[in-house]
């Protein structure tokens, strides 16, 4: 009783992350045939430049207004006025390290300082050999203003902002996410 326990040391995910986090409809942020939903699909590379072929992308958005339906919303939950949107996506990587998300445009959001927040998706990525889960954002490359006042793009190196920065695509945008090396993705401690 009372048997103090020894710390263990970190462990890092894998070997088996595809097979516990697979969900079949992970990708859809909103159902298929949602008014102005489009496709979010990138590649996760390596330092050398190689596919990330058994990493995972989580996805968390507010809904279109800027809100969330979340108990952590300052301005308190509230569901979405938005049919099916759930604010929350997540996708393997395939053969290729590429992953695919169905989603809406979020809403920007108030920051705690009294500014604006751009619209942006917060992007997890979980991967073999990673200690914890690298956060980062996407935003939105038709939002320059929004995007110029952006308290926390601001805060990033103005020559690596443009890694946070999504490129239009035929189906919606694509976000390529670098782990290491050169042009590798701001990530973000929280």
């Amino acid at each position: 009783m009372g048997e103090r326990l020894g710390v263990t040391p970190a462990q890092t995910v894998g070997p088996y992350l595809r097979i516990g986090l697979r969900w079949p409809d992970g990708p859809y942020v909103v159902p298929e045939g949602t008014p102005g939903a489009f496709w979010v699909r990138g590649r996760i590379t390596d330092g050398a430049g190689g596919p990330v072929t058994d990493a995972l992308v989580e996805s968390w958005q507010a809904d279109p207004d800027g809100r969330f339906d979340h108990p952590d919303d300052p301005r308190g939950a509230r569901p979405p006025a938005l049919a099916g949107f759930r604010g929350f996506g997540r996708s393997e990587t395939d053969g290729q390290g590429c992953y695919r998300l169905l989603t809406v445009r979020p809403g920007p959001l108030p920051d705690p300082d009294g500014g604006v927040e751009a619209p942006h998706l917060t992007l997890s990525v979980f991967g073999r050999g990673l200690l914890h889960r690298l956060v980062t954002r996407l935003y939105f490359p038709d939002e320059p203003a929004a995007n110029a006042v952006d308290p926390v793009l601001r805060g990033v190196d103005a020559d690596r902002r443009d890694t946070l920065l999504a490129a239009p695509a035929p189906d919606g945008l694509r976000f390529d996410i670098r782990l290491q090396g050169d042009r590798e993705t701001v990530f973000f401690a929280v």
